[in-house]
């Protein structure tokens, strides 16, 4: 219920950075993280992790903590984050200069995107230029995986994502839709 709270508080605050008013339900987290078995030399790197649906399950999987990387902007957000998972680094950052903090964090190869951020309330020049960092790790072989809300699955932002990264990688392996999320949502995968 906290969690749910503090997702509650960051919408509020700014909804088009956070994008959705409740966090991701455990059957879309099982889905975007099917697959993914993360270890020292095969990095997931979590764009928005949010309140931390996917990182828990992630933290559940991860042999040890230097196979994860989370790159969250909202600063309460990170706090919450590091206090629930305090072995995992978390970054306070822009995914817009994801490839330089992985870069920094001197963390193995990034083998899985995971990414929860709402990409169709974002400015087309920031979802642009968090595109052109995806692609920086997927030119070095890499999966990428987020979701789109079914009722947002045709508007012009989340058409823009699939083409850009048709485009360069074929199309997207689309999951069968998740009911049980507030919305119901897909996965949408591409593999370099």
């Amino acid at each position: 219920m906290h969690e749910n709270i503090e997702f509650l508080q960051a919408f509020l605050k700014n909804p088009l950075k956070v994008g959705a008013i409740a966090p991701s339900s455990l059957e879309l987290s099982r889905k975007m993280l099917d697959g993914i078995s993360p270890n020292a030399d095969s990095i997931v790197l979590e764009l928005g992790p949010g309140t931390g649906s996917f990182t828990k399950l992630i933290n559940d999987m991860a042999p040890d903590k230097g196979s994860y990387l989370g790159v969250e902007l909202d600063r309460n957000l990170v706090k919450c984050l590091r206090l629930k998972f305090p072995d995992m680094r978390i970054i306070r950052g822009n995914a817009c200069k994801a490839f330089a903090i992985h870069e920094r964090s001197k963390f193995g190869k990034v083998d899985y995107i995971i990414s929860g951020l709402p990409f169709v309330s974002m400015p087309a020049a920031v979802s642009s230029k968090i595109y052109d960092e995806i692609d920086k790790f997927m030119e070095n072989g890499c999966l990428f995986r987020t979701f789109q809300y079914a009722h947002g699955y045709y508007l012009p932002a989340a058409i823009r994502l699939r083409e850009f990264m048709r485009s360069r990688y074929g199309a997207a392996e689309k999951s069968p839709l998740v009911m049980k999320n507030v919305p119901p949502a897909f996965t949408l995968t591409w593999r370099s």
